[in-house]
């Protein structure tokens, strides 16, 4: 059975993926792909399927899909039953909240992460809308299928449950970072941790994009962008922004971007780790 799954995940390399630049090479103060992306699991590249045993891989790994990611593609709408559980492979995903014809931004999910995974929280309707941003791919799972093996895999529960807590971190620091934080702050914050979510320094991102998930005025993002790009932060193209000083731009950011990224790494380095993340958290409250 393991064999079989093995040469399902394998079986897939998303041609759109290989279009982005990796960051390997780049300085990083928080984000640490090779945490995530272990040795033992080459042919696993999601966050959550790397760090389950080979045992639980093959016993969940049967009803899987692997389903390519498109471009604008939604995979789950506010108020309707979950249906799928998509485990992240590569590109990136919006998670956004949809109100009185706006919509607001409140996270993005790349290949440390799952779309869907507040069922473990006990929903059967997704809240939020998930669309894909940048075209990837995914192993997707029935939700009904994920109940019913979650009590014999224990690895798979505990990992989720980890990275559903960094999401709510990431969400809540969202909704305070919008009110507490200027422009310039913000964007470096989304653009830092979007890198992240996609592993790559190349982000095919509009400024309309931007001004619209995030809330903010079109002509500031643009006299922003721009300045950064004076700055030597970045590098812009039509519909593609590329980081070029990728430390620096962490430097921009607000405090934020480190407490979501510490949220996130800390799902790699378990249960203790992610529940000092959550003190990070309040603490960083409490001092407003």
């Amino acid at each position: 059975m393991t064999d079989q799954f093995l040469s399902v995940l394998g079986g897939r390399d998303s041609s759109e993926s290989a279009a982005f630049t990796r960051a390997s090479d780049r300085p990083r103060m928080l984000h640490r792909p090779g945490a995530v992306r272990s040795s033992t699991r080459p042919f696993v590249k999601n966050g959550i399927l790397a760090g389950i045993s080979l045992q639980e891989l093959a016993a969940i790994g049967e009803y899987f899909e692997p389903v390519v990611l498109r471009e604008r593609m939604i995979l789950q709408e506010p108020k309707k039953q979950l249906e799928h559980i998509y485990f992240i492979e590569s590109g990136l995903v919006s998670l956004r909240i949809v109100a009185a014809g706006s919509i607001l931004e409140t996270a993005v999910i790349g290949h440390r992460g799952a779309v869907g995974a507040s069922l473990l929280a006990g929903g059967h309707l997704a809240t939020r809308q998930s669309v894909v941003l940048v075209a990837g791919s995914a192993h997707r799972i029935l939700a009904e299928d994920l109940r019913r093996v979650l009590p014999g895999c224990s690895e798979v529960r505990e990992h989720l449950v980890r990275y559903t807590q960094a999401q709510n971190v990431h969400c809540a620091q969202t909704g305070f970072c919008g009110v507490r934080h200027d422009l310039e702050k913000r964007l470096a914050c989304w653009l830092c941790l979007a890198s992240d979510a996609l592993d790559a320094d190349v982000l095919p991102i509009t400024h309309d994009y931007l001004s619209s998930m995030l809330g903010l005025r079109r002509p500031g993002v643009t006299e922003t962008l721009i300045r950064f790009e004076q700055q030597g932060l970045i590098r812009k193209a039509r519909g593609v922004l590329q980081i070029e000083d990728r430390h620096s731009l962490e430097q921009k950011a607000c405090s934020c971007y480190r407490l979501i990224a510490g949220a996130y790494f800390a799902t790699d380095s378990g249960p203790s780790a992610t529940d000092g993340a959550y003190s990070s958290f309040e603490s960083h409250i409490s001092s407003f």
